[in-house]
């Protein structure tokens, strides 16, 4: 949901509303919208009253498209359900992307791709800095191939300014200043891309930022994920040029005149105190070669160079609209150990992804390093043997007084801090080191509203949402990573497994569209989609194509649908869909498919990986038609009649391969008998209903065998989740997951730990930052808040809740934000009495289930009669109480 959205990427926006009513049961019967230019205050659309109670997803209808790179106003007003009318809305605000041509400024840097000698378009796996190949390459680099730049530029505004806008990319990062203040807030800007199909943009209103007389432009570039060749410990390399900047401010004067500014031959660069920078290996500075007002007016730069022309990258330019990545939290010390003169760790108590920020004293030259990891070595010095090393942040002093610094460039993920080199709050006596006075971890992660809460009588389920949701914060960057310190990589298949838990606790309305586009540039021209997006690396066979990877790119779609009743990235991207089933199909034989990662790290007695207790053309060829079924609906849904009838088709040709294969009709079991072969069979209806309890009973007998502990995995928890939670075996689910052995989310709890971990038994693993494993989200919202769409009227126009009371809980409260307003849920149990208190969105209706046979049912106090054992109610504020 944007609010006042600038550089909106179509001309045809859609529109939305909430609406707030103090009447219980109140509605949109109507309503009327004006849009209006903001520069002429010509109205360009008026609705006239429109019967209709649709309050989203409104497409704007005027007689013409709206202008490229033009601001709007709009406001609307509503008629109730007594048909009585509101007043006019405060005007909101747009503005339109500009056009691809008036993106006309140069790239400019410190040297060409060609000088640089970087090896554009190549990709290395764990890079050998040891290998004859890779020494000649790093010693044939141009010294500043690597290395983070300053730019300026001076301009003189000769009257005061009404406004002044830019558009800015600089890759791999930016920072931007203006008259020596930040721009924005971003970290990490632009958002990571395939570079070499998409390339963001991000716009700014400087307006106040721009003073009459004389003015001063400053940006500092570093690598990201643009270049990743390093010296230090990274999981690849890829390179799509050195640093390189695009610009351009446009400023409109009071008096009417215009002025743009662009990237150009008139700027000029230096390097910047930021002699490393890498997103894999830490960053350092060295204050020394600070150059006080570089980024201010006057500032004396007849001994910068004059910058160089570079080469466009391949991509798009395109505006962002997916939200950025920010600071959003800092945590202090809370344990200090000294270890030796010049060692020191400390224990933020929270692992996160960001990076350290430092106050500091001392002299000139002295150096201050900063190690970073999840654990600590038996010494109690860190430990980064798990997630990479080497990677460290360093600080080099100026001298003169108390000096500050946090890392620009590059972030990992840590709990700890080793320091070397300073002393830490106090100076033991006789020490020379510098003194480090205040020292922050900086939790880093996309600025997506989080939407929701969620608590409830168990701690255990309490402390695994806080232990989910700080898994997701730390992964939730320029891309859904899998984990922010060893890889950083968007592997695909979280995005669907963990995708109802992600739309209940965040606005993905940005954020998923970007991740569809990642997705589509990634996709092969054979029609795979890779199960990394954007596609930096490609570490070949099954961990470059796995169906249960891959069938994200069709399912994010309908989920997206279903959660906010938004079709868009199924019509979108419909031709990705069906390219990618196609690709299925050719490697399909007899409509079974036999390769990819299966459950990857389920749990067994073998190490974790590849799946060990389900085989991986059950978990292949379930995944295979998914996505059939999903291709098949989305034919039906956009009209397409031929493929409707070809991919229907192919779905009950894959389920009747299926069951011969896999179906075991004496046994009433799938493949092997594994939790996930059944679970999935029965979750994506593959079972013939004849069969269903008995494969259900095969199910909870396979729980109850080892001892309600589950054996899934990254795939499978889904599955197992919400195939007990559909058929009625919440009891079972509560017991398989309330305790603190592993496997289970408690020990996680016990153990310690303050993030998810790869897997279920962290001490067997690798991160302990990953958020792959967190499913459970779906249940604590839609099976013990009972918080459900209705397929029929997606996005939560009508909404399902379905509340169920499990074990020994005695009360649940969630809350999420529909895009027609917050929906609460919350009840609690008694042993003859079930109160449950909703808050419903105006314009919303809701059918409750409520989950006993009552003797007595009361809604805001009084009595009332019951049919099928559910309630209709409209928006406003109820409390339903059941006697039983």
């Amino acid at each position: 949901m944007a609010v006042n959205p600038v550089s909106v990427n179509t001309t045809t926006p859609r529109l939305g509303w909430q609406l707030q009513s103090v009447v219980n049961g109140d509605r949109q019967t109507a309503y009327e919208l004006v849009v209006t230019a903001e520069a002429s205050k010509t109205v360009v659309w008026q609705s006239g009253k429109v019967k209709s109670d649709g309050s989203q997803l409104i497409d704007y209808a005027g007689k013409s498209s709206l202008e490229k790179g033009k601001a709007y106003s709009w406001k609307v007003r509503v008629w109730d359900a007594k048909g009585k009318a509101s007043a006019w809305s405060a005007p909101a605000r747009f503005s339109i992307a500009p056009a691809d041509d008036f993106l006309d400024s140069q790239w400019i840097g410190g040297l060409t791709k060609a000088d640089s000698h970087l090896p554009i378009g190549k990709s290395y796996h764990m890079p050998s800095k040891k290998s004859p190949e890779n020494i000649a390459m790093l010693k044939n680099l141009d010294s500043m191939a690597l290395r983070s730049i300053m730019l300026r530029k001076d301009f003189k505004a000769e009257t005061s300014v009404k406004k002044a806008t830019v558009y800015v990319c600089g890759l791999g990062h930016y920072q931007l200043s203006i008259n020596g203040k930040k721009v924005g807030n971003s970290e990490f800007a632009p958002l990571w891309s395939d570079y070499s199909k998409t390339v963001y943009y991000n716009t700014y209103d400087v307006s106040d930022r721009i003073q009459k007389g004389e003015n001063a432009i400053g940006v500092i570039l570093g690598n990201g994920f643009y270049n990743t060749i390093g010296t230090r410990y990274s999981k690849l390399w890829r390179t799509y040029g050195p640093p390189t900047l695009f610009f351009k401010m446009v400023v409109e004067y009071v008096d009417g005149k215009k002025e743009i500014l662009r990237s150009d031959k008139s700027w000029k660069y230096a390097p910047s105190p930021i002699t490393f920078n890498s997103i894999y290996g830490g960053e350092d500075y060295d204050a020394t070669l600070e150059q006080p007002g570089w980024n201010i007016a006057g500032f004396n730069d007849s001994k910068w160079r004059n910058v160089v022309l570079q080469e466009a990258p391949e991509g798009k330019l395109t505006a962002q609209t997916a939200p950025q990545v920010q600071i959003n939290k800092q945590y202090g010390i809370k344990e200090l150990k000294h270890l030796s003169d010049s060692v020191y760790v400390l224990d933020m108590r929270q692992n996160l992804s960001g990076f350290p920020s430092i106050k500091i004293h001392g002299k000139k030259g002295q150096t201050v390093r900063m190690w970073v990891g999840e654990s600590l070595d038996k010494d109690g010095k860190v430990s980064q043997k798990r997630t990479g090393a080497p990677y460290y942040f360093q600080y080099t002093l100026k001298g003169g007084g108390e000096e500050e610094w946090q890392p620009m460039f590059s972030y990992y993920g840590y709990q700890y801090i080793q320091v070397e080199g300073a002393d830490v709050q106090k100076s033991p006596t006789g020490s020379t080191l510098p003194l480090i006075t205040d020292i922050k971890s900086n939790f880093v992660y996309s600025s997506a509203t989080e939407v929701a809460t969620f608590d409830c009588s168990n701690e255990i389920f309490n402390k695994t949402h806080w232990l989910i949701n700080n898994a997701i914060k730390s992964n939730f960057q320029g891309v859904m990573t899998d984990c922010p310190q060893r890889e950083k990589l968007g592997w695909v298949e979280e995005l669907h497994l963990n995708g109802p838990g992600l739309l209940m606790n965040y606005d993905m309305t940005a954020m998923f569209p970007k991740i569809l586009r990642d997705m589509s540039d990634a996709q092969h021209a054979d029609g795979l989609v890779p199960s990394i997006c954007p596609e930096y690396v490609s570490f070949g066979g099954d961990f470059t194509d796995s169906p249960e990877w891959g069938c994200a790119s069709i399912v994010v779609p309908w989920m997206y649908y279903w959660h906010y009743g938004d079709s868009s990235l199924i019509r979108t991207y419909y031709s990705v869909m069906t390219r990618y089933v196609d690709y299925l199909g050719t490697k399909a034989t007899g409509h079974i498919l036999s390769h990819g990662l299966g459950d990857w790290y389920d749990y067994g007695l073998k190490p974790a990986g590849y799946s060990q207790n389900s085989s991986i053309a059950i978990s292949a060829t379930s995944h295979y038609y998914l996505s059939a079924m999903l291709v098949a609906k989305a034919a039906a849904m956009l009209g397409i009649a031929q493929d409707t009838l070809k991919y229907e088709q192919l779905v009950r040709d894959i389920k009747k391969s299926y069951n011969e294969r896999f179906f075991n009709k004496s046994t009433r079991q799938y493949d092997i008998g594994s939790q996930f072969a059944n679970a999935v069979s029965l979750y994506l209806g593959l079972v013939e209903p004849q069969y269903r309890q008995a494969v259900l009973k095969n199910l909870t007998d396979d729980i109850a065998y080892h001892d309600d502990r589950l054996t899934t995995g990254d795939v499978g928890n889904r599955y197992l989740f919400q195939t007990l939670a559909d058929n009625g075996q919440n009891e079972l689910m509560y017991k398989m997951v309330n305790h603190y052995d592993a496997p289970g989310y408690g020990f996680q709890l016990k153990y310690g730990l303050t993030t998810l971990t790869e897997q279920w038994d962290p001490r067997k693993g690798n991160s302990w930052n990953h958020f792959m494993m967190g499913q459970i989200e779906e249940w604590f919202f839609n099976t013990l808040a009972g918080i459900r769409y209705d397929e029929k009227q997606p996005g939560f126009k009508h909404i399902i809740l379905r509340p169920t009371p499990v074990g020994d809980l005695k009360n649940v409260s969630a809350l999420t934000e529909t895009l027609y307003g917050k929906l609460f849920v919350a009840w609690t149990k008694t042993e003859k009495e079930f109160n449950l208190n909703v808050t419903i969105p105006v314009n919303t209706t809701t059918t409750v289930m409520l989950p006993f046979t009552a003797t007595s049912v009361r809604i805001n106090g009084k009595t009332v009669a019951v049919k099928d054992n559910s309630v209709e109610l409209g928006s406003g504020k109820w409390e339903i109480t059941i006697e039983f």
